[in-house]
């Protein structure tokens, strides 16, 4: 059989080593240190806004931190775009709140404006104002930041950015990851760039920073003994993974490049299959095309494909499953228009990652020619 090819691998620039090589020489084996305080400030210097960077564990410890720091607690409600990894709405039940999800619309496959009001107008009328807005810039693609953010502010509520799957995208010039009144970046496993676990909240503000900073580290108090006034969290980065990010942030351009390309190729390879559409970038959008999806023409063809890929030990896989059809959010409140069912439905993501070979990509598309010419 033909080795696996995955959907979206780690790809190491090979200067990580040296970092991590350091914080060993140095001792820095610690939740702190000197490649936290720098892979906080590459990222600063790379979002190339006034915002300040605070390295965690986990894009999700980010959004839930978000959340505490936005005030979100028990009965609260909180809206979350639907078409999205569970991450995005879990942190929500962390707090006891409650997440209100809103579907997508055609254009980017990102939460509705239209819907985002419906809900907003239904949740107030029930005496539930939302304490927050959730929107994801899924795959990469950058959801309608003009709309989104002009509805938010008219109500006065919010906006937690999850930008897990979007560093090194652009809206309008300006770097996703900065819209947010609070942001959130994930360098899981199979991001644009990895430490192989980890994420970062991005605030606009220094106090905002210090707060995340101060409940990531188990909420100690300033004093000469261990005393807590809040509830503390172990979310902070560690020195060595932070090591393997700042490695990992000299080739994120390149990553983006690559990724960019493998969309590209997919798409003149694939522009006379009828049964085949791509999600263009609107104006004033730039993707950094995280994972390179298409839209078959139904479900039918989508798992035909899918179990056809996996034949050939290639990794496919459904777009996510939108979280108001998931078991565990089926009694929160939903505002839908079909279309991130539709695309659950349909939708296929196909291998992605910076370092697939040529010799890769040609069995990618070959096997999907094939498929298609049965």
């Amino acid at each position: 059989m033909n080795p696996k090819i995955w959907l979206s691998s780690p790809h190491m620039s090979g200067v990580e080593q040296t970092y991590i090589k350091e914080a060993f020489d140095t001792n820095w084996i610690a939740p702190l240190g000197p490649n936290v305080n720098g892979f906080e400030s590459d990222l600063q210097s790379y979002l190339n806004e006034d915002r300040h960077v605070g390295a965690l564990a986990s894009g999700t410890s980010a959004l839930h931190l978000s959340l505490i720091i936005l005030g979100v607690s028990n009965g609260d409600e909180v809206i979350c775009q639907s078409k999205t990894f569970s991450a995005s709405a879990n942190p929500i039940m962390y707090q006891g709140a409650t997440p209100v999800f809103v579907d997508s619309e055609k254009d980017t496959w990102n939460m509705c404006p239209i819907q985002l009001e419906i809900a907003i107008k239904d949740r107030i009328s029930k005496g539930k104002t939302p304490k927050a807005i959730i929107p994801v810039h899924l795959y990469g693609m950058p959801y309608k930041v003009d709309e989104i953010h002009k509805i938010a502010k008219s109500y006065n509520i919010p906006i937690v950015e999850d930008s897990a799957e979007s560093l090194g995208s652009v809206y309008k010039g300006q770097n996703c990851g900065t819209f947010g009144d609070l942001s959130i970046l994930s360098f899981n496993g199979n991001k644009i760039i990895t430490t192989s676990g980890g994420g970062a909240i991005v605030t606009k503000t220094k106090e905002h920073k210090e707060q995340a900073i101060f409940l990531a580290t188990q909420a100690r108090d300033n004093a000469p003994h261990y005393q807590h006034s809040s509830i503390g969290y172990n979310y902070r980065m560690s020195n060595i993974v932070a090591g393997i990010g700042r490695g990992q942030m000299t080739i994120l351009d390149s990553h983006v490049a690559k990724r960019r390309s493998n969309h590209e190729l997919y798409r003149k390879t694939f522009r006379n299959i009828d049964k085949i559409s791509f999600l263009l970038e609107p104006e004033g959008s730039f993707s950094n095309r995280w994972l390179s999806c298409i839209l078959l023409d139904s479900k039918e063809t989508r798992e035909g494909l899918r179990l056809a890929l996996e034949k050939e030990n290639i990794e496919s896989r459904p777009l996510w499953k939108p979280m108001h059809q998931q078991p565990i959010f089926k009694s929160a409140p939903s505002y839908l228009n079909g279309v991130s069912d539709d695309l659950f439905n349909r939708g296929l993501c196909l291998p992605s990652g910076s370092n697939l070979s040529d010799m890769e990509l040609s069995r990618v598309t070959y096997a999907i020619n094939t498929y298609f010419a049965l």
